[in-house]
């Protein structure tokens, strides 16, 4: 029997995987995915790593394999605008370094950090199965036992869903969600341009929704761009000369021409809430557990924050010769973590709406309030110290950089 099973093979479910292995060694635990090995290799996408979430890879030894390929963060700037508008005022700057002198984010390519991870796993004793999904789920008293793809069953004393926003073991196990759609779709795309963006990161608030500029090694970017559904899908089916004219249209000229990398994609943006994040012998964590819209970009993070609580509340029940699968230690974690995912998800839909109207009146309040507070460095540094997750106090000791 198994003593703790991921379904999951994502950065959220190998991190859950190696965080509670490295500290817990004598726990035999185990990773499900239901992609075919070596898909992840073909993902051209790049993801913000928070500075809290770097010091928990730090922790698990793989930021020197992970840093040679991030780009740090070291400026951020916020406009609000039309598209058509020749210029665009920039409302609030962020200078992008926290306390401790490191940028307060880092953008990483996804297959950078999988790859690091894949490694930890199996330097760790990590067994990781492929090309399988859950179809069945029962629970007992000891143990949970999760049927899978192929006929085979798994018996473990606590069961982990890292399986994504449309969760399917969270499905099986009951749990409810608090789910709407925005109507909108996230275009994500990697671009190369002429001239160097210095490390800095650009946030427009245009009509259709946020269009984000995320900066990559070797003058490169990455995109998130919402737009309304029908909008998105019309554009990602476009060629690229097209596409690269809409975009020019909202990147501007600054960096120079651009040209579209690889593949683009967009992604319905929606809201959904866990009424739940555990059940005996079960818990969630990541998107199985919430789902919030890009704008704030702490999706990732949040799931991060989820998986050293997770392992934080595991391994010291383990220490204390409890049983981990136990609905009372369970719900610790849960405690732990519901409040301040439910506010982040709050925060982002009143964002998402807000900054999402172009009614006049609204407007100029939300850029009186951006002005305001680029105008006062203490609120700007505590907004600053938010964003990098450095300054919370209920932190797990994982994203303070500190061992289990």
């Amino acid at each position: 029997m198994l003593d703790m099973l991921v379904v999951g093979g994502g950065y959220v479910g190998l991190s859950a995987a190696v965080a509670v292995k490295q500290a817990a060694p004598h726990l035999n635990v185990a990773v499900v995915e239901a992609a075919p090995e070596h898909v992840w290799k073909n993902d051209t996408r790049a993801s913000a790593i928070i500075a809290a979430a770097a010091k928990m890879l730090e922790v698990f030894g793989i930021w020197k394999e992970i840093e040679p390929e991030a780009q740090p963060i070291t400026k951020m700037i916020v406009t609000d605008s039309k598209t058509s508008d020749p210029v665009r005022p920039v409302f609030l700057t962020f200078d992008g370094e926290v306390a401790d002198g490191r940028p307060f984010a880092h953008m990483i390519p996804n297959v950078a950090m999988v790859a690091a991870l894949r490694g930890a796993c199996e330097r760790l004793g990590i067994d990781i199965r492929h090309g399988l999904g859950a179809t069945e789920l029962k629970t007992h008293d000891t143990h949970a036992t999760v049927t899978l793809s192929d006929g085979s069953a798994l018996e473990t004393r606590l069961l982990v869903a890292c399986d994504g926003v449309r969760s399917t073991l969270r499905d099986l196990a009951g749990i409810r969600t608090v789910t709407w759609d925005y109507g909108q779709s996230g275009i994500v795309a990697t671009v190369e341009h002429e001239r160097p963006h210095d490390g800095c990161a650009e946030e427009h608030f245009l009509p259709a929704g946020p269009f984000a500029i995320l900066p990559l090694k070797n003058n490169r970017s990455s995109l998130v761009w919402t737009e309304r559904t029908p909008d998105a899908n019309r554009l990602v089916a476009a060629d690229d000369l097209i596409f690269e004219e809409e975009l020019e249209r909202r990147f501007g000229h600054k960096l120079g021409s651009l040209k579209v990398i690889g593949d683009k994609r967009a992604f319905p943006l929606g809201l959904t809430l866990a009424r739940a994040f555990v059940a005996p012998r079960f818990a969630l964590a990541g998107d199985a557990a919430h789902g919030i819209h890009p704008i704030s970009g702490q999706g990732l993070n949040l799931g991060f924050k989820d998986v050293a609580a997770l392992a934080e509340t595991i391994v010291e029940a383990d220490r204390l010769g409890l049983d981990i699968g136990s609905i009372n230690i369970l719900e610790r974690y849960q405690t732990w973590r519901r409040f301040d995912t439910f506010r982040m998800g709050v925060t982002t839909d009143v964002l998402n709406r807000l900054f999402s109207n172009d009614a006049t009146p609204i407007r100029i309040a939300r850029d009186v309030g951006l002005g305001i507070v680029d105008r006062l460095p203490r609120l700007k540094s505590f907004f600053i110290g938010q964003a990098a997750g450095t300054t919370a106090k209920d932190n797990p000791r994982l994203l303070a950089g500190e061992t289990i």
